[in-house]
């Protein structure tokens, strides 16, 4: 007798993960599409002789907000993160192509986020107008134990309906936005920008952002990985106060 093998047991994280798969994303991308304009096709080895003439360029372009030339590249990331925080990123929709794992056509795994201790929990203010503090023990243990409790109900509930034969599409709609879900996400350095100029709090940036902790964790992770391949245009993105251009 074949024995059922036993449901997967829920299981609780709190972080996200970022993981460049492919790209091809670099500051010459930058150069050649704005110089081309002006002095035609060059080769990588006249686009590479002056390094400071280079830098002088990405940054007017950046200052000065010429923003095509940022375009001519791609980069694409895997991220695994809670739907609430996809629900959010989907809002980004220029220069984004995203495919993300689809709960019509497979068995959603019960992996479901908890917040740690480092995560502020009590807002303040008003919108607009609002900070976010740190919370008592008492309400971290009241978090942790509350979402546990309805994310184990939420997937029993959703194991039963697809044992009963309903569809998975149909059952899935018991199931949280705390589930964590994964993603193939494709920008170029523009559509980047723009992305971490709304959803990341930095000291250098001229337009204040207040973002949900957890996007700030992807685009934290987008960014530290996109300032590896274009260092020039990273930095001339920080000195013009991370305003997209």
């Amino acid at each position: 007798m074949t024995e059922t093998p036993a449901p997967p047991a829920p299981s609780f994280r709190s972080d996200m993960t970022v993981e460049l798969v492919k790209h091809s994303a670099s500051d010459t991308d930058v150069l050649w599409a704005a110089r081309v304009s002006t002095a035609g096709e060059q080769s990588l080895d006249e686009l590479q002789k002056d390094p400071e003439r280079s830098k002088g360029l990405i940054n007017y372009l950046m200052r000065d907000r010429h923003g095509s030339p940022f375009e001519h590249n791609s980069m694409t990331f895997f991220i695994s993160a809670p739907l609430f925080v996809f629900r959010e990123f989907h809002r980004h929709r220029v220069g984004w192509s995203y495919n993300e794992e689809s709960g019509r056509y497979r068995q959603l795994q019960p992996v479901f986020y908890v917040p740690d201790p480092s995560r502020k929990l009590v807002q303040q203010g008003r919108p607009g107008k609002y900070e976010f503090v740190e919370g008592t023990q008492e309400q971290h243990e009241l978090t942790s134990r509350s979402m546990e409790e309805v994310y184990r109900r939420a997937y029993e509930t959703y194991e039963e309906m697809l044992a009963a034969g309903v569809a998975r599409e149909v059952a899935r709609a018991v199931l949280p936005v705390g589930l964590y879900s994964s993603m193939y996400a494709t920008c170029n350095a523009r559509s980047l920008m723009h992305f971490l100029g709304l959803r990341t709090q930095h000291e250098q940036a001229k337009v204040p952002s207040f973002p949900q902790r957890e996007i700030e964790m992807v685009g934290e992770l987008m960014e530290e990985q996109w300032a590896k391949l274009m260092p020039l245009t990273y930095a001339a993105f920080n000195a013009n106060g991370r305003v997209a251009p």
